[in-house]
């Protein structure tokens, strides 16, 4: 059919702008309301096949089998952005103890560039045991420090780059050069989400800022952008510009319906085979179910004041990073695949890059974040839910064992060795795997790349990350690349 041609008169075969606008938007809508009526068995003159069908051709985000039975059905990444000092943290490191000022050799690598030796840094916080492994544990996290024995502590991290920037990339996508999907795009596409009423991959920033390198983060790069994450405040409302503008007509929502309902019933269901009306269908109608889903997915007020106390959301401090773990805790039970929250955002001292005062700065995100993340293992535990929930915690980089200037207790990066734990979700707890050496300043046992961790926790989702691929630029690209990578068996239960 060739395509109508305006007349001088602004008509569209004898239709006005105003109705070509009219039918043109029903249409799409009628897409989104009939895949939601089939589904539910409203649609009367389409058959349980037909319907299955609009289901399912509908949905890139639908539920897809994985490669082998999973621990896990979620995870919740709690990403340090900027670098915790693993030496300051969890990696305990005794030999530093009264070595503060001394000058060493250590290579090191950070934003400074390549250097041969510096002035040590000793750790400025003391570790003790806990739990019954005996975890050494700095007093930075007094609250995390008590589930330890739930933890499975990563000591020899390692990544391709000391930039934030490309670091960030890296912990996040794979891969230090922008394009290529995030991990919560590889889980979606991999295995679809629980919950079709919302995103399967949420992110949640700090107050502060998103991190370098921005959306990059959580894009789905060569993927469809059904898989990319989406953003949710903490505030207002979860996801800009979901909800009607203030001024829509009263009653034209109704009205909308009405018609695009009758257009469903006598149009769509010879269409529904069409891969463009598919992901017509998928966006349309999560933006339609959103409007009431997303809303009382961030509904605070069902929760009891020993919840709220329990994360900190009741004090200034704990308050931010406090509502972002018990939202997660929220969006797991609602069936979101890929939680990620942020501690930390913009540059300087609002995260973890301790360049300056190193006691000041991780004082200031530890203290915001150990209460809030403690209770999120606590509650997921008592829920029952912290065994198909995995929950990973670290940054882009861990920190030398030097100081950074002449004066000063900061620290520079560490792409070398550092440390980032997981929990739950199949993981052994009260165990820690690798080494750097005495000072911290590189893996020296059972050294890991990103690419482990990443392979552990899609192996963890059900999926074989050497077996997961997306067909894009003539090769099967896949989330750990071509080489063939291991998922850290040492910590799966």
């Amino acid at each position: 059919m060739n395509a109508p041609r305006p007349s001088h008169s602004g008509n569209f075969c004898g239709r006005t702008r105003r109705e070509f606008v009219w039918e043109t938007g029903c249409g799409f809508g009628a897409a989104a309301l009939s895949s939601m009526l089939a589904s539910d068995g409203l649609l009367p003159h389409a058959s349980a096949a037909t319907a299955s069908q609009v289901s399912g051709s509908a949905g890139p985000m639908a539920v897809k089998p994985p490669h082998f039975a999973p621990k896990a059905k979620t995870v919740i990444f709690l990403f340090m952005y900027g670098g915790p000092s693993h030496i300051d943290t969890f990696d305990h490191k005794p030999a530093m103890k009264g070595m503060d000022g001394k000058t060493v050799d250590v290579k090191t690598f950070g934003r400074g560039g390549h250097k041969a030796g510096g002035r040590i840094v000793e750790p400025r916080w003391d570790f003790a045991p806990h739990g019954e492994c005996g975890k050494m544990v700095s007093t930075l996290f007094p609250n995390v420090a008590k589930h330890v024995d739930d933890i499975a502590f990563l000591h020899s991290l390692t990544a391709d780059s000391p930039i934030h920037g490309s670091a960030m990339l890296m912990m996040n996508s794979g891969k230090i050069l922008s394009g290529s999907p995030a991990l919560g795009s590889w889980l979606t596409y991999g295995l679809g989400s629980e919950n079709q009423n919302m995103p399967g991959f949420v992110v949640m920033l700090d107050p502060t800022g998103g991190p370098i390198s921005g959306a990059k983060n959580w894009s789905s790069g060569y993927m469809p952008a059904t898989y990319q994450g989406t953003v949710f405040r903490t505030e207002g409302n979860p996801i800009l510009d979901l909800n009607p503008p203030s001024d829509f007509p009263p009653g034209l929502q109704r009205r909308l319906i009405d018609s695009i309902q009758d257009a469903n019933r006598r149009h769509l269901v010879q269409h529904v085979g069409e891969e463009p009306l598919a992901s017509r269908i998928s966006s349309y109608e999560l933006a339609y179910r959103m409007q009431s889903a997303a809303p009382e997915a961030v509904d605070l007020s069902d929760e009891t004041e020993e919840t709220l106390s329990m994360y900190g959301v009741n004090n200034p401090k704990t308050q931010a990073f406090g509502k972002r773990c018990l939202l997660a805790r929220r969006l797991a039970q609602r069936g979101v695949r890929f939680i990620q929250l942020y501690s930390g955002g913009a540059h300087n001292d609002d995260n973890w890059d301790a360049h300056g005062d190193l006691e000041i700065n991780h004082n200031k995100h530890a203290g915001a974040t150990d209460q809030p993340i403690a209770a999120l293992l606590a509650d997921l535990k008592r829920t029952g839910m912290l065994d198909e929930t995995l929950v990973v915690w670290g940054g882009e980089f861990g920190r030398q064992p030097t100081a950074e200037y002449a004066n000063g207790s900061g620290r520079d990066h560490n792409a070398y060795g550092f440390t980032m734990w997981m929990a739950g979700g199949g993981i052994k707890g009260g165990v820690s795997y690798g080494t750097t050496d005495e000072l911290g300043a590189a893996a020296v046992e059972n050294p890991l790349h990103v690419r482990n961790l990443h392979a552990t926790i899609l192996h963890q989702m059900g999926l074989d990350p050497n077996h997961l691929s997306y067909f894009y630029g003539g090769l099967d690209q896949k989330l750990v690349g071509v080489e063939h990578v291991r998922p850290i068996h040492e910590i799966i239960a």
